[in-house]
């Protein structure tokens, strides 16, 4: 069965809810427009952005001198997007397909392959079909590159793409045998790119092209149907498998509603996801305005990137300036979260797995620079403890009520309640 909406007005803290999770956090005067109306029409609207950027971004990586410097510029407009852009929903959608659809700029250092495949994860954020979203990723230049898809030519199949669609884009582990992974890459033989390529060529534009003469055009098994398959085909079969509305569904959950999903929860989007053939946005419509979003509270633990950039949104999106930003993003990969650099090709556990000590404390000084440094933005009218906590009456509201704005606010920062949305 489909989620069930929820059907009450949204109060306060629904409304402090919803931004905590679909905008890493908000300001009061964003929370009160959004108290009373109904959560399915609070749903679409957010669902309803579009590509525009935040204005006077500062960092622009094809000014990089080397390629390692690029990168690095690049992070940071992805981090100022993030904190100053117009639609947080769609930069946290991308944040979550970058975990999905991983790629690292330790191994792909070319600048533009790198900004298409952020603008596709972008574009396809809350996409009508995972099919074409998957089929676009494939033959990204980025993803060539990282999983090697590029060497994949007939004769010398190569594995590593055919592997991952399964394994980590599509079915998960158990709904394939090796025998599909072998056939898999040889369908996919002949695609790669030119240009690009190499330190020196870090600006060059790559692009996708199937060389045909490389595509192995023999009988091939997948999934159970066999032809003549093409990597169009292989995208297609792979995304349109039953265990792939489960598998993906459950990384929206975890997005969303919780480190250790529902099980039942997870089934009601599979479910959804089926019956409109990989949907993306209709999945997340209903999921966004159900029961079971509305009645997860403080089940997930804040990445790197969502703190920064939850403190920074909850504040009210104070100027930073470009050095300071470009060492948050830095400090974000101390805390175990490098943009575009997860541990591995299957992302970043996340969960639990983002506190220990080290990274606890570096919390700790992140809130302190936002709230009582010497570049602290000006704080005359304090978040209130519903826009810092999600709650009206947190646990320790008496003590944090009797202090000042800076206090009080630092206070929260490091909580809890505000680490966990």
């Amino acid at each position: 069965m489909p989620l069930t909406p929820l059907t009450r007005p949204l109060t306060a803290e629904d409304a402090a809810h919803f931004l905590r999770r679909t905008a890493f956090g908000a300001t009061d005067e964003q929370i009160r427009a959004l108290v009373g109306q109904k959560a399915q029409d609070v749903s679409r609207a957010a669902l309803a952005f579009d590509q525009s950027v935040a204005p006077g971004n500062p960092f622009d990586p094809l000014q990089g001198a080397t390629p390692g410097a690029a990168i690095q510029l690049g992070r940071g407009a992805w981090l100022y997007e993030l904190a100053y852009g117009p639609h947080p929903l769609r930069e946290k959608l991308a944040l979550t397909w970058s975990n999905h659809f991983v790629i690292a700029t330790d191994k792909v250092r070319n600048v533009p392959a790198v900004a298409d495949y952020l603008n596709l994860l972008r574009r396809h954020a809350a996409t009508r079909s995972f099919e074409r979203f998957t089929l676009e990723v494939a033959q990204s230049p980025a993803m060539l590159r990282y999983l090697d898809n590029d060497q994949n030519r007939k004769g010398k199949p190569n594995e590593n793409f055919s592997r991952e669609l399964l394994e980590l884009f599509t079915t998960g582990i158990g709904a394939y045998t090796e025998n599909d992974v072998r056939e898999g890459a040889r369908a996919l033989t002949g695609w790669t790119f030119q240009g690009g390529r190499g330190n020196r060529q870090y600006l060059e534009q790559p692009r996708f092209v199937n060389q045909t003469q490389q595509h192995d055009t023999g009988r091939k098994t997948y999934l159970g149907q066999s032809g003549a398959l093409k990597g169009e085909d292989i995208v297609r079969i792979a995304t349109s498998q039953p265990a792939t509305a489960t598998f993906v569904s459950r990384k929206l959950h975890r997005a969303f509603l919780a480190d250790t999903p529902d099980d039942a929860a997870v089934k009601g989007s599979a479910e959804t996801w089926t019956r409109t053939k990989g949907d993306v946005m209709a999945v997340l419509t209903e999921l966004l305005a159900s029961e079971a979003f509305y009645a997860s509270r403080s089940r997930i633990i804040r990445s790197p990137v969502e703190f920064l950039v939850g403190g920074i949104r909850t504040l009210g999106q104070p100027k930073i300036d470009a050095r300071s930003l470009l060492n948050l993003a830095g400090t974000a990969g101390r805390m175990g979260q490098v943009l575009l650099e997860p541990d591995t090709v299957k992302g970043w556990d996340g969960g639990r797995e983002w506190i220990n000590d080290t990274t606890l404390l570096l919390r700790m000084q992140v809130a302190a620079a936002l709230t009582m440094g010497s570049k602290a933005p000006n704080l005359d009218t304090p978040p209130s403890l519903l826009a810092l906590t999600g709650q009206e009456r947190p646990a320790g509201a008496v003590l944090l009520s009797s202090l000042k704005g800076r206090q009080r606010t630092y206070l929260s920062l490091i909580s809890p309640e505000f680490q966990l949305a």
